[in-house]
This record gives C-alpha cells, structure tokens and sequence, in this order.
C-alpha cells in the first residue's frame, strides 16, 4: 500500500549507491543473493534471542532488495535477475514467522501457520496474476520499472516489513499481529483474486 511513496523516496540515493556496486564489479544478482542470504540470517538470531542483529539482517535484505533492481535498470535487466529477486523475497518472507515458531512452538505455532498460509494467497494471487497479464501483453503502470506485471495491495513489502518489526521487538505480541496481519492479507487476496475474474474475464 505504501511501497509506491517508499520508492520514490529511496529512488535518488539507491541509484547513487547501485552505481558505486556497478563501478566496483558487482552484479544485481550477486546483490540479489547476498541479501537473501544475509536475511535469512534473522531466523536464527530471532530463535537465539538476538532481536537487534535480527532486525539489521532485515535491513541488510531490504535494502539490497531496492539495490539489486536498481542496478539492473541502471545495467541491462535480466529475466533471471526478475526470477530470482521474487523467489528469494517469497522464501525470505515466510521465514520470519517460521523463526517464531521455532523459537516458542507451544504459543507461536498455530499463528505461524496462519500467516505463512496467507503468504501463500498472496503470493500465488500475485504472481498468478502476473502470468496471464504477461500471457496478454499488460502492463503495470503503478509499477512500470518491475520486470513482471507488479499488482499491489493492502500487505505489501512496507507493511509486512513493518509488522515483522514490531514482532521483533515485541514477541510477546506475536501472535496477535500474526492473526491480524493474516486476515489483511486474505483480504488482499480476495482483491486480487477480484481483480483477476474482472480484468481477465474479457477476451484479450
């Protein structure tokens, strides 16, 4: 929902930042795999107890998440970078409610289960849809600059980003953020799921 704003803040220094990694040497994908890597980190430093390096592994991915794409634009845009940046965001995503419950089962399991649930609505409406869009030549122009039709929504990257770091720094309040996140993005769903039968019910 907010992602747009944060872009067109970020764009200015992440093009300054991504040109310095271009001039070094540095590829998207190289950055795109890093900062997956260095993301996931934050599953076990939530488990262990670390919330503060936990939330710099967070910050570390986000923003080589804007970097990477940066970079492309800046070089020449690859499929496989596009492919890769969406695989590594869906895993990276799902793996921060996963940490909570492996970090207390008994009272952080079933909400897990929850939200990671509705991570797969969202994720399978969205790139769903990015397919058949693709498939009729669509595309996004709230989103022109990704390199697949970008559908937005109530729990986008911001909002999601938000709400795993207040479960960070409040974990006794996981769980009700969990249940409460978790019905925003059904109901994200259920926009998207609306958008695909108005839109793609029309003949190409």
């Amino acid at each position: 929902m907010f992602d747009r704003q944060i872009l067109k803040q970020a764009k200015q220094p992440l093009q300054w930042i991504a040109q310095k990694l271009l001039t070094a040497g540095f590829t998207p994908n190289q950055v795109t795999i890093a900062g997956f890597l260095v993301g996931i980190l934050a599953v076990p430093l939530i488990v262990a107890g670390y919330p503060l390096w936990a939330l710099l592994s967070i910050a570390l991915n986000r923003l080589a998440d804007g970097l990477d794409g940066t970079m492309a634009r800046l070089s020449q845009p690859k499929d496989l970078g596009a492919f890769l940046d969406i695989v590594f965001d869906f895993l990276f995503y799902s793996s921060v409610p996963l940490a909570f419950a492996l970090a207390d089962p008994e009272h952080n399991a079933l909400a897990a289960t929850i939200l990671i649930y509705s991570f797969i609505g969202t994720g399978c409406s969205f790139l769903a849809f990015a397919v058949i869009a693709a498939k009729r030549g669509l595309s996004s122009t709230a989103y022109p600059e990704k390199g697949f039709y970008y559908l937005g929504g109530l729990t986008e990257a911001t909002e999601t980003i938000g709400v795993f770091v207040l479960m960070i720094l409040k974990p006794d309040w996981f769980a009700g953020l969990a249940y409460g996140f978790a019905a925003l993005c059904l109901l994200t769903t259920g926009m998207r799921i609306a958008a695909g039968i108005e839109i793609f019910s029309e003949k190409p």
